[in-house]
């Protein structure tokens, strides 16, 4: 039986180096840097994003437990207007934090997950408006052929 993403990645450890990663990437970056370095951001901002993306990628549910789940994710970062170059900008941060973290350099993998991130900011660029958001969204599952 074929592992999950989350599993080939080498779970939860490799999910923590991943977003710590990215986060140190976001900083990096001139646009992306004022969103990611905000006083009021969560304490354990990558914690928790390293939770959500484990979970979506085959993992365990520590996210939906601890953070609530899909609905919670798209209200809090709806309402921002056009950021489609930001949500640019952070795909190419989390492709270049896979090499970053030491995730698996597969083809296959490489290609799963850069689609799973293209297709979230996708998904959270469609709900611009978090009031119209609609409650009780499942976690989304994402696996080796897309949206599961």
């Amino acid at each position: 039986m074929r592992p999950t993403l989350y599993e080939f990645a080498g779970g939860r450890p490799a999910f923590r180096a991943l977003a710590r990663a990215h986060h140190l990437r976001c900083l990096a970056d001139p646009e992306l840097n004022h969103p990611f370095s905000r006083p009021d951001q969560h304490p354990q901002h990558t914690e928790r994003l390293a939770d959500y993306w484990a979970e979506v990628l085959g993992g365990p549910p520590h996210f939906s437990r601890a953070c609530g789940g899909h609905t919670d994710v798209l209200v809090l970062h709806g309402g921002n207007g056009d950021i489609s170059d930001l949500g640019r900008r952070f795909v190419r941060c989390f492709v270049a934090a896979l090499d970053d973290a030491g995730l698996p350099a597969d083809p296959e993998f490489r290609t799963a997950v850069r689609a799973y991130m293209e297709w979230a900011v996708a998904d959270v660029l469609a709900h611009e408006e978090p009031a119209a958001v609609p409650a009780g969204l499942p976690m989304p599952r994402w696996g080796w052929n897309g949206l599961q």
